[in-house]
């Protein structure tokens, strides 16, 4: 039987002087020790710290999955407290000096050894803070996180789930209700809206301790992006899709005209389906909702498995660990989460027999491979994908199959007369998809930007004037709330979004790679992942298994065959 804590705030800080104290120990011991031997003085600390490092990761792990699973308070408590353990452990300057120390003489260590301490430098470096900072950071991102989790809006007197919601948004035809059901998946903005103002505040002053412009700043750098290379890699890309965008808008609102029988002057946020507008809606020509209508949602989960296992990346051991289903105080989202970085990898989901869950469901599954088949001769702070960007372009190449007409006669038991006839409309959804997201992703890197610069700003003004401009949406008359807030990542993944975009321009790249190696002929939209088990070796190999061994710029060039670019990306929606 698993025994389950309940921890107090006197055993988290108990626990985390003891940690620091260790740390400082071993970073002392290893320094008299091997004064005069770099090499061996570094393999001692990480020796330590990765010990160290594996029980807190683990114990934030299973207490994140299971605080996901069940809502309850005293999960989430948990969890903050388990997240403030390891922050604490990271908090040590002893620590973080023998790090920076031996850094300073990189020139004897290898390469490995070096990578692993500048991983452990930035883990270090974000956690060089007093201990009531670490613990207000967070108590208060749980709260948040746990407010989103537990949260269902009200309309007419009934509380719906947000699949409920978007599920009434998909069907209804009238504008007066859509507007309605669209406002109710915003409610939970104007309760968390404030929250997180004070969270940014808290987030900046602690950035600003630790010698950055703003958490912004702070974790951009830690993330290894040099900003401004990513704000003009942002720009290219605005500039790039502000045509092919404009015109597949106009022809997406002219459908969406004629369905909803609104003119195109009046259309509204509430018209898209998605309530950001980052997913496009079903086309007139085609709906993929329709291929998996018939289907339980079981199914999705099996057709998922039978695609990874004729690529040779069997997902038999995380399914049996995974939840899929929704359930009453469940997170209502999907993630995957790697619990040791030794093979215990877990997924979570809400699936229902749709297309947009089956999408969800190869993309968790992208993430998962990715982390079950990692190198495990590599230190265990590196054993990880060489960057979030690189582990969500896997996710978003691997999620993008689910509409792909070839993928669907092979795995989802399509009609091939009825695939073959819908194939150009399937992939004109594609290119609507991705322009759609490119647009909307960067409505989210500029928010949050502008956000953390200066939190006491008109953020629900600035929220309008953003998506107004890159989403070309109107703002709807008179309404002063906190939209923006209604999307977690502001909380649980604050500072990310920028990774998505640029995760589509590596799989993108990926996808010109692979089909240069197989030799395929004609568009990339049109290459074909079916029984490619040599696709599967090439991921196994020389995707996942170098893990973070060089920064992801290093990475890219090595399994793409070039920098990041947006290139191959913008060739795909011309």
């Amino acid at each position: 039987m698993r025994r389950h804590f309940v921890w107090t705030r006197f055993a988290v800080v108990a626990i985390a002087a003891l940690l620091a104290t260790t740390c400082a120990k071993e970073a002392a011991l290893t320094k008299t020790k091997s004064a005069n031997d770099p090499a061996d003085e570094a393999r001692s600390f990480l020796g330590g710290y990765n010990i160290r490092r594996t029980q807190l990761d683990k114990v934030a792990a299973e207490a994140y999955w299971k605080a996901a699973n069940t809502g309850n308070k005293q999960d989430f408590e948990a969890f903050a407290a388990a997240d403030l353990a390891s922050r604490s452990y990271h908090s040590d300057p002893d620590a973080f000096a023998t790090i920076r120390r031996l850094l300073g003489q990189s020139d004897r260590l290898d390469s490995v050894t070096n990578r692993a301490l500048q991983v452990a430098k930035l883990a270090f470096e974000e956690n060089q803070l007093a201990q009531a900072v670490l613990q207000e950071l967070a108590s208060k991102g749980s709260e948040i996180e746990q407010v989103f989790n537990t949260y269902r809006a009200t309309l007419d007197g009934k509380e719906y789930t947000n699949n409920q919601l978007l599920e009434a948004l998909e069907k209804e035809k009238k504008s007066p209700r859509r507007k309605a059901v669209w406002e109710a998946l915003k409610q939970v903005g104007a309760k968390v809206g404030p929250m997180l103002v004070d969270l940014a505040h808290v987030r900046n002053r602690a950035a600003v301790t630790l010698g950055y412009k703003n958490f912004w700043d702070m974790k951009i750098r830690m993330q290894e992006h040099d900003p401004a290379m990513l704000l003009t890699l942002f720009d290219r890309l605005e500039a790039e899709t502000n045509a092919p965008f404009a015109t597949m808008k106009a022809s997406l609102d002219a459908e969406l005209s004629a369905r909803l029988k609104v003119s195109v002057g009046a259309m509204m946020p509430w018209h898209y389906d998605n309530p950001f507008f980052q997913a496009a809606p079903p086309s007139a020509k085609i709906d993929p909702d329709v291929f998996y209508a018939k289907r339980k949602k079981e199914d999705i989960v099996a057709i998922a498995q039978r695609f990874y296992t004729d690529i040779g990346l069997p997902l038999d051991a995380i399914i049996a660990k995974s939840d899929y289903y929704e359930r009453e105080g469940k997170d209502q989202h999907a993630f995957c989460i790697d619990v040791d970085r030794a093979g215990d990898v877990r997924m979570l989901l809400n699936i229902q027999p749709k297309a947009e869950w089956m999408d969800t469901m190869l993309h968790e599954s992208g993430h998962a491979v990715y982390a079950a088949y990692n190198d495990p001769a590599i230190p265990y702070n590196i054993r990880d994908a060489a960057h979030i960007l690189t582990t969500e372009g896997v996710a978003m190449l691997f999620g993008a199959l689910g509409q792909n007409p070839t993928w669907m006669v092979a795995y989802a038991g399509v009609d091939p007369t009825k695939a073959e006839k819908a194939k150009d409309a399937l992939y004109e959804q594609r290119r609507r998809e991705q322009l759609i997201f490119a647009r909307w992703a960067m409505v989210m890197f500029r928010f949050e930007k502008a956000l953390y610069e200066n939190p006491q700003q008109d953020l629900n003004r600035l929220w309008y004037d953003t998506v107004e401009r890159l989403q070309l949406l109107k703002r709807p008359a008179g309404r002063d709330l906190p939209d923006w807030a209604a999307k977690p990542h502001f909380t649980i993944a604050p500072v990310y979004y920028h990774n998505y975009l640029l995760g589509e321009l590596f799989a993108a790249q990926l996808r010109s790679q692979l089909a240069t190696m197989s030799g395929h002929k004609g568009p990339v939209k049109t290459l074909s992942f079916n029984g490619r088990k040599d696709f599967g070796k090439f991921f196994e190999e020389q995707v996942f298994a170098p893990c973070m061994r060089w920064e992801w710029p290093e990475f890219v060039r090595r399994s793409t065959g070039r920098d990041l670019g947006p290139e191959a990306f913008v060739a795909e929606v011309q």
